[in-house]
């Protein structure tokens, strides 16, 4: 059974991707900060991350994805967030600044989750 990560401090979105992921088969683990996440993706060694952008800082997602990076984590990492309807600022996938293997606005719905993992995890890590 695959492993995902959420790593979003907010527990409605933790609780309806996990009953999503538990009810399409994968194994679901969260994480509420950067902090924990970092751990969590140490100990659990999970198949995908799923990274919200704004925890307790406003670039938390974003700092963590290039920790795992620069730590040669290789585990496809899906960016999901909220910031372009708050900011008013369009984020995309990046080489460097955010380097992810997809970026997806909340809300998604259901069965494009389940797409993007699906097919994630077929594809594998960079």
């Amino acid at each position: 059974m695959k492993t995902v990560i959420l790593v979003d401090d907010d527990p409605d979105i933790q609780e309806s991707v996990k009953m999503v992921l538990e009810n399409a088969g994968y194994k679901f683990e969260g994480a509420t900060n950067r902090t924990s996440g970092m751990a969590l993706v140490e100990k659990a060694k999970p198949d995908l991350i799923i990274l919200d952008v704004m925890m307790e800082e406003p670039d938390d997602g974003f700092f963590m994805a290039q920790q795992l990076r620069s730590k040669g984590v290789k585990t496809p990492i899906i960016m999901l967030t909220s910031v372009s309807s708050v900011t008013g600022m369009n984020y995309n996938k990046d080489n460097e600044m955010v380097q992810v293997d997809d970026f997806e606005q909340k809300p998604i719905a259901p069965a494009k989750l389940v797409e993007k993992v699906k097919s994630l995890l077929e594809k594998g890590g960079k």
